[in-house]
């Protein structure tokens, strides 16, 4: 089903919005996947908040006009599935995981930061960590240096002292 010149516009501007906010684009072909497969997609997807849009390539040419994502034109070839995510790496995360699984599902490419990314670009960004894991490794790493040092001072207490804190010594109860 065609859409006509005013939904064409409402496409191109709701695209256009969602580029505007997001951080990375990964583009993918689906061709030969089954509507069970792309609604399974599509649930991962939005869970992970990423937009997921198939779209015609002239509204998405016109959609990401003007913005960083304009270097992926090259690539917009052929049934894709747009993945546009405020998350640096979400939208790639999402299709590379779903690619493993599904060999119809083919990456063509992407854009991050105004570079056009390659298919192994995009699986580059996969692989990094999202960002609560690496707040957690940034956490790990800062607490690592205080548990030594509490460790070292137990040590050095346990070493002095018996292992038991010192208590004072009372004086001889006066008779």
């Amino acid at each position: 089903m065609s859409l006509n010149k005013s939904e064409k516009a409402a496409v191109v501007t709701e695209v256009s919005a969602q580029a505007a906010r997001s951080q990375t684009l990964a583009l993918a072909e689906y061709r030969g996947l089954t509507v069970e497969s792309l609604n399974k997609l599509r649930v991962d997807a939005r869970s992970k908040g990423v937009y997921l849009h198939v779209l015609k390539n002239t509204l998405a040419r016109r959609a990401v006009a003007g913005t960083p994502f304009e270097v992926a034109q090259g690539a917009m070839v052929g049934p894709l599935i747009y993945g546009f995510s405020e998350d640096a790496v979400a939208a790639a995360k999402v299709i590379t995981d779903f690619a493993k699984t599904n060999d119809k599902l083919v990456i063509k490419g992407g854009a991050y930061a105004g570079k056009e990314l390659s298919v192994d670009g995009v699986k580059a960004l996969a692989a990094i960590p999202s960002r609560e894991v690496l707040i957690a490794q940034v956490a790990g790493l800062l607490k690592s240096p205080i548990q030594r040092m509490a460790g070292v001072l137990a040590a050095v207490a346990e070493k002095r002292g018996g292992g038991a804190p010192a208590e004072a010594e009372a004086a001889p109860p006066a008779a």
